[in-house]
């Protein structure tokens, strides 16, 4: 079986989305980044792992899981070099487990996306899966061709960015606009908001990394 983590991050967290997630995923260890330990403690779910500085959690919180034998804390300087998703996600690395669903990684800070994103590469170059949730959006990164069913497709649309330089020679098969050896630059937005339209989508390239996300309309 293979060994799920759900990391709990600070950002904004969809209630109903967030708990339904969590029932249905039924990870084997939640991970709770800052204030979405908060979260987590509204609604009674006990995290398995708290990672974090601990500047946006109330100290009356944080204080009910201090010292819990169960609950493995991981406690950082507020000078660190890294972000708290960055470190709750080696942290799960660290604990062998090979796919990462990440919640309250969106929302208004747009620098912290951003950050969150990049931060796919370290479970990417772990060769562990890593995903970032919300409720209309699935974001996760590629490193060689990739197939998706349209049943599993997460929303209608799907779009392609590179991470770092221009990915070259991809191709897209199986979808509304079909792409043959065409370049995915970080400057066009070419592949922005195409469709599934065949029963398997296929993305086919030689190197690089792709951002793909999966996205839907409310």
């Amino acid at each position: 079986m293979i060994k799920r983590a759900m990391i709990i991050c600070g950002g904004v967290i969809e209630e109903d989305f967030a708990l339904t997630t969590i029932r249905e995923e039924q990870p084997e260890c939640i991970i709770a980044v800052d204030r979405g330990l908060e979260f987590l403690d509204q609604h009674k779910i006990v995290p398995d792992v708290i990672v974090g500085d601990f500047d946006s959690v109330s100290e009356k919180i944080l204080s009910r899981y201090i010292g819990e034998k169960t609950i493995s804390i991981y406690q950082h300087d507020s000078k660190k070099e890294s972000s708290d998703t960055e470190l709750a996600i080696e942290a799960a690395i660290e604990l062998n487990h090979k796919e990462l669903l990440i919640l309250g990684a969106t929302g208004k800070r747009l620098d912290h996306f951003w950050g969150n994103i990049q931060s796919l590469k370290i479970p990417l170059d772990a060769g562990v899966k890593g995903m970032i949730l919300d409720s209309q959006n699935r974001i996760r990164l590629l490193n060689k061709d990739f197939v998706l069913k349209k049943e599993d497709s997460f929303g209608r649309y799907f779009s392609l960015f590179p991470l770092g330089e221009t990915v070259e020679n991809v191709t897209i098969e199986g979808a509304k606009y079909p792409l043959k050896g065409e370049s995915l630059t970080p400057w066009s937005s070419r592949f922005i908001s195409n469709e599934i339209a065949e029963e398997e989508l296929k993305i086919i390239f030689e190197h690089g990394i792709i951002i793909l996300m999966e996205t839907k309309d409310r």
